[in-house]
């Protein structure tokens, strides 16, 4: 009876032991949290945890004042967008869409595939010092894993842009998992302006943990949504923006001739 008992002190001590270590396990996986304000916010990033130093040690980091570029004849960037099924989710620091496999994006004979689009508000890219009231970024990403971002700036309308309608129509006001939307296409390629200049620069991830090596590619022109639309992102997110970082040696250059 003694061995019985002592034998199942050892099993509960076993247990409590393995739910501890899986509960330290969770907590260690768990990303450090960060905000856009407060002291979890930018100033602070690099100090929440030793994968977000970068933050804080980078010299390549985004987003810039996009300002005394240098102006070349640069090779058009060339996209090559599917319609995709709109998969759509809050992630806690802003609404961010899925786009199904098969879309691309050349630059520098480099392929990358379009991987997701999301949305700030201010813009974090400044032109000449000016911001605007938000950007949307399209994160793609090549076979070998390197990532190149296009951003593009959104100003306010007249009307609704019919593009991103689908997309504000089903804006998720909680945060949770990826859903799609029955019977709901979109197209990149509508999203972007019709002229396509753009800024271009070495640069990193705009939020933790703020890895470098993103190629940037800045449309110079934006597009417009209607007052609605914007103020529906903005019912949601207030601010979601990183200040504007130091450009310290590195190439700004802008596209001087279109349609190439």
């Amino acid at each position: 009876m003694l061995f019985t008992r002592r034998l199942m002190l050892v099993f509960v001590l076993l247990l409590a032991s393995l739910a501890i270590t899986t509960a330290l396990a969770a907590q260690e996986s768990e990303p450090p949290h960060w905000t856009y304000e407060g002291e979890e916010g930018p100033d602070h990033w690099g100090e929440l945890d030793a994968a977000y130093e970068m933050c804080a040690l980078g010299l390549e980091q985004s987003p810039i004042d996009l300002t005394d570029a240098e102006a070349f004849d640069l090779v058009g960037v060339q996209t090559n967008y599917q319609p995709s099924a709109l998969t759509i989710f809050n992630n806690g620091h802003t609404v961010q869409v899925n786009y199904d496999a098969g879309s691309t994006l050349v630059v520098n004979g480099v392929t990358y595939e379009l991987a997701q689009f999301h949305f700030h508000t201010p813009s974090e890219h400044m032109i000449d010092g000016v911001a605007f009231p938000m950007e949307v970024h399209f994160v793609h990403r090549s076979a070998d894993g390197d990532l190149a971002v296009i951003g593009v700036m959104l100003v306010e309308g007249e009307a609704d842009n019919e593009a991103f309608a689908p997309v504000f129509a089903a804006l998720p006001s909680e945060a949770g998992d990826p859903s799609t939307i029955a019977g709901v296409t979109i197209d990149a390629s509508a999203m972007l302006p019709a002229e396509q200049l753009f800024y271009t620069y070495r640069g990193s991830l705009t939020t933790p943990p703020c890895y470098e090596g993103v190629r940037w590619i800045v449309m110079t022109t934006p597009v417009e949504l209607s007052a609605a639309q914007i103020e529906a992102f903005h019912a949601l997110f207030e601010l979601n923006a990183r200040p504007v970082q130091l450009i310290n040696e590195r190439d700004l250059l802008v596209d001087s001739v279109p349609g190439n």
